[in-house]
């Protein structure tokens, strides 16, 4: 019967000991990509969820930065801080004035590439508004507030936003879209971090609301990899699968 103590004992060391390998085989793998996504003017971040799926279940670390579209400094502020709480490597994606946003946080060492999504691209010293008048805009179905905000027409947000999708979704788009302010759009840039970080930047090509030559513009000026893909300015939930393989190239391109 006293034996039964000494072989505890001995249990309780012999399972430390062999547990060390296994932990320190795990940490020689290298630190994981983690993707970032900030999403553009008039949605939430909630449409990114399939591309989310897709990006999780092939091993990636996925975030998602809910703006509150009030002041580009409160945007930037927002991506940096779920930048803050990233480990390793990230991916960093913008929809629309997302990408003027991604511009600014993405000189943070830890990010290491720009996925521009639809989006604007502004240099140092552009605003969002400067770029939009600089070509003929597919929509002007916008709508100012008193108090400095804008809203998209909500009868006319799902031909302007989203072509390619059902009324039920783009109805719902419509009426619980958030607004952006005009003090916001005519802030401009006070850095560009495609200067110094490879970008990658999507092309929809059938955008109603950002114009498809201003996106080409930008984005070779830039000299980002470009794919265009068929698809409305919220073409992220209408192509998941296409805009998915773009960021998973950006992220491969890291690993490499």
């Amino acid at each position: 019967m006293k034996t039964l103590p000494k072989l505890a004992v001995a249990l309780s060391l012999a399972i430390p000991t062999l547990a060390i390998p296994a932990l320190a085989q795990a940490d020689t793998s290298g630190p994981a990509v983690n993707i970032v996504i900030v999403h553009g003017d008039y949605v939430d971040g909630s449409g990114w969820r399939v591309v989310s799926d897709i990006l999780s279940h092939e091993g990636y670390h996925v975030s998602v930065v809910q703006q509150p579209h009030t002041t580009m400094d409160a945007d930037v502020a927002a991506t940096r801080e779920i930048l803050d709480q990233q480990f390793g490597p990230v991916v960093l994606v913008g929809h629309d004035s997302g990408g003027a946003v991604i511009g600014i946080a993405g000189e943070r060492d830890k990010v290491k590439a720009l996925v521009y999504v639809a989006a604007l691209q502004p240099d140092i010293g552009e605003s969002i508004s400067q770029l939009t008048a600089s070509m003929p805009e597919p929509s002007h179905d916008f709508l100012p507030t008193g108090d400095g905000y804008l809203f998209i027409d909500r009868a006319k947000f799902g031909a302007d936003f989203a072509a390619d999708q059902t009324s039920n979704r783009t109805d719902f788009l419509a009426l619980s879209q958030v607004p952006t302010t005009t003090a916001k759009l005519g802030v401009q840039n006070w850095t560009a971090a495609w200067h110094q970080k490879p970008s990658y930047a999507i092309v929809a090509t059938e955008d109603h609301l950002l114009s498809p030559d201003l996106q080409r513009w930008m984005y070779h000026r830039a000299g980002s990899k470009i794919t265009e893909i068929k698809g409305s300015h919220l073409l992220y939930i209408s192509q998941p699968e296409a805009v998915a393989q773009v960021i998973l190239d950006a992220a491969q391109s890291i690993k490499q």
